[in-house]
């Protein structure tokens, strides 16, 4: 899988990878100096718009994932917390929800072997994206009632090893509001794990720091063995996004015996 970019925003090296367009950290090779880019304010573009774009332009994800041929920067939180992991190993089935633009389902790909015809990747999102080799896309909102149903349907066997979410739902600037969105968002996938998982299976999935997070940690725990929190390093530091993942799935009802374990990445 591609390596993910060091320095600049902290990122550590990973693996060699097959997508992998060159190699080295981006703007550290070649002697040439790292200069920022700057944007002239254009009239058509407001001061937030002119920030997000130059800290696009300025991000070493951004250009390493356009250098490994990766969909997007995401990308590199699923290969930066799967290398400590290791949730997603040849022939796991695999369920990507809120998959576009797929830069999360191009890395499951790769690492379940599912070109090879050994693991499974299916992706769905109510946006259209363009197919990736060796996986499946649903375009359909995950919300949608019969969309549970259409992916057990694809998925072999109808179980998954592997749940993982990173959808989240459009901001309104209002952080409680925002927080509860994504909540909302982060409690569907869980029901939707809860249905799907085999036993032994993970689930990962983003949500937002905020105080409500913490029921559904305590929820998770009951049907899986260990729960924790995992804030990757391409997650921008000043963002308040961090991920839950869960091990060890173990049936819905099941005691709740450990103790969370606390954010420790």
């Amino acid at each position: 899988m591609a390596k993910p970019p060091r320095g600049g925003s902290g990122g550590k090296a990973g693996s060699a990878s097959k997508t992998g367009r060159g190699g080295g950290s981006p703007g550290a090779s070649g002697g040439q100096r790292n200069m920022r880019v700057r944007l002239k304010t254009a009239r058509q573009r407001t001061t937030s718009q002119q920030k997000w774009l130059e800290r696009q332009l300025n991000d070493p994800y951004v250009a390493a994932a356009k250098r490994d041929g990766l969909r997007s920067r995401a990308a590199f939180k699923l290969i930066e917390i799967d290398d400590r992991q290791r949730l997603l190993k040849p022939g796991h089935r695999v369920v990507d929800l809120g998959a576009a633009p797929g830069g999360w389902t191009q890395v499951a790909v790769e690492r379940v072997k599912a070109l090879e015809g050994r693991g499974q990747v299916i992706g769905i999102d109510y946006l259209e994206m363009g197919s990736i080799p060796g996986a499946t896309i649903l375009q359909l909102d995950f919300l949608d009632d019969s969309a549970p149903d259409k992916l057990k349907a694809l998925l072999r066997d109808g179980q998954a090893d592997v749940v993982l979410s990173d959808m989240a739902a459009p901001t309104i600037g209002h952080s409680g509001t925002d927080h509860l969105r994504i909540m909302g968002l982060a409690e569907t996938a869980v029901q939707f794990a809860r249905e799907v998982l085999a036993p032994g299976g993970a689930f990962l999935c983003k949500m937002f720091q905020g105080g409500t997070e913490r029921e559904l940690l305590a929820d998770l725990k009951r049907d899986f063995e260990t729960v924790r929190h995992i804030k990757p390093p391409a997650s921008r530091k000043e963002s308040t996004e961090l991920y839950v993942l869960a091990t060890g799935f173990r049936g819905v009802g099941a005691s709740q015996s450990d103790a969370l374990d606390e954010p420790n990445e």
